[in-house]
C-alpha cells in the first residue's frame, strides 16, 4: 500500500516546500466490544479536524478554527454528518459482503478506507489517494495515474472489474482527488494558518532504560510535524545502529518523535564524537545535543546529576505520555493503526476473480465530505 510518508522519514536535512496533506480514515468494525460500528475522522497536516461515529451520529469539528468553513458553507457540518451516516450503512455491508467472500462467519472484522490529497504550497503538484483494507490488509487500491484498481487479494479482483468498468465512478473520483480535495484543503490551510504555520522548537532528551539498552534521542514538543532527526559521528550521518521510531502526537497539538542509538558500537573513548540533530522543517539551525553520560536520563535512580541540575532519572511522564497517546491514536483510528501494522508484510500481489462491493462511501465521501 502506498501510503504517504512524512518528510522526516525521507531523511531530508534541508529546509523544503510545505506539503499539506487532507485524509479521510473511515472504519467499520463488527463485534468490537466497547467500540462504535463506524467512525470517521479528518486530518490536515496530521492535525484533526473532524470527527464522528454511530454512537454520536454527529461530524463535529475538532479543531476551533474548522468552525471557520461555516460562513463559506452554512450546511457543512450537516452535510457531513449526512455523510457520515451514509457511510456508516455502506460500511456494514461492505464487511458482511468481505465475510462471505472469505468465508468467516463472526468474531471481529474491521474495514477501513483512507482517502484524500496532498498539496506542494510551493509548486502547486497535487496528488490524491483511495484506498481500502479489511481485517488489517490492504483490499483494494486506487492507481490515479492509470486510473485502474489495483486488487492485493483474490477476494477484492471482482470489485477492481466492477470499478475498472465504472467510467462516472473513476471520473468522480479522480475529479475529487485532484480537484475538489485540494481545494477544500487550501481552504483549512487558510482557515487554520495561524496555527497550522506556526513552528515551534523541541526540548531534546538522552534517556535510557538500563546501561546497557540503546540511547534514545528524545525530541518533544515541535511542531510542525515535518521533522527530522539522526545520530551522527564526527558529522557523518550513522545508518548502522540506529532506529528510527515514527513521529507521534502529543495532546497539545505538537509533536515527538526519537532516535536510538545502539551503545554496543560505541567505543567508551569515542563517545564526544557523537551527536543527536534534531532538524525542522522552516527554521535553519540545527538542534543538537552530545552523546554525554552525564545528560542521560534513566530509570536506574542513581546514574548521576545532568549538566542542568536535574535528576538523570528517566521520565516516567515521558513514558506515560506516551501510550496515553497512542491509545488515543487507536481509539481514534484504529482501522489505519492495524492496516499500517500489516502493510508491509504482502505488499502487491496480482490476482484474479470477482465481487460486489458498494463505492457509495467513496463516491458520496468524495463529493460531499470536504
Amino acid at each position: 500500500m502506498k501510503m504517504l510518508v512524512f518528510l522526516a522519514l525521507l531523511g531530508l536535512h534541508s529546509a523544503a516546500a510545505v506539503i499539506h496533506s487532507l485524509k479521510y480514515f473511515y472504519t467499520g468494525s463488527s463485534q468490537v466490544p466497547n467500540f462504535p460500528e463506524y467512525m470517521d475522522v479528518g486530518m490536515v497536516d496530521e492535525v484533526q479536524i473532524s470527527y464522528c461515529d454511530s454512537n454520536t451520529k454527529r461530524n463535529e469539528p475538532k479543531a476551533d478554527w474548522m468552525n471557520k468553513v461555516t460562513a463559506d458553507d452554512p450546511q457543512y457540518w450537516e452535510d457531513m454528518t449526512q455523510t457520515c451516516l451514509d457511510s456508516q450503512l455502506t460500511f456494514k455491508n461492505n464487511i458482511e459482503t468481505a465475510k462471505q467472500r472469505f468465508n468467516q462467519t463472526g468474531d471481529v472484522h474491521i474495514y477501513q478506507q483512507m482517502y484524500g490529497c496532498e498539496w506542494d504550497d510551493e509548486t502547486g503538484v497535487v496528488n490524491g489517494f483511495n484506498q481500502y483494507g479489511y481485517d488489517g490488509e490492504d483490499f483494494i487500491v486506487l492507481d490515479l495515474k492509470t486510473e485502474t484498481w489495483i486488487a492485493p487479494k483474490q477476494q477484492a479482483v471482482i470489485t477492481k472489474h466492477k470499478w475498472d468498468h465504472k467510467k462516472a465512478f473513476k471520473s468522480q473520483t479522480k475529479n475529487y482527488l485532484t480537484q475538489e480535495c485540494p481545494d477544500w484543503l487550501k481552504k483549512y490551510v487558510n482557515y487554520g494558518k495561524s496555527s497550522l504555520m506556526r513552528t515551534e522548537r523541541p526540548t531534546l532528551s538522552l534517556l535510557q532504560k538500563t546501561p546497557s539498552s540503546p540511547v534514545s534521542c528524545h525530541a518533544t514538543g515541535f511542531y510542525p510535524h515535518r521533522a527530522t532527526m539522526f545520530w551522527r559521528k564526527d558529522g557523518e550521518e550513522l545508518h548502522e545502529d540506529v532506529e528510527h521510531r515514527e513521529i507521534l502526537p502529543n495532546h497539545d497539538g505538537s509533536f515527538q518523535m526519537s532516535v536510538d542509538l545502539k551503545l554496543s558500537s560505541v567505543k567508551p573513548e569515542d563517545w564526544r564524537k557523537y551527536e543527536c540533530v534534531f532538524q525542522l522543517s522552516g527554521v535553519k539551525d540545527d538542534i543538537i545535543t552530545k552523546l554525554d553520560k552525564a545528560v542521560i536520563r534513566t530509570n536506574e535512580g542513581k546514574t548521576g546529576i545532568r549538566s542542568d541540575g536535574g535528576s538523570s532519572e528517566f521520565p516516567v511522564g515521558v513514558v506515560i505520555g506516551v501510550v496515553v497517546v497512542l491509545l488515543l491514536l487507536v481509539a481514534a483510528i484504529i482501522g489505519y493503526v492495524l492496516w499500517k501494522k500489516n502493510k508491509d508484510k504482502d505488499g502487491f500481489k496480482p490476482a484474479n476473480t470477482s465481487d460486489t462491493f458498494s463505492s457509495s462511501s467513496s463516491s458520496s465521501s468524495s463529493s460531499s465530505s470536504s
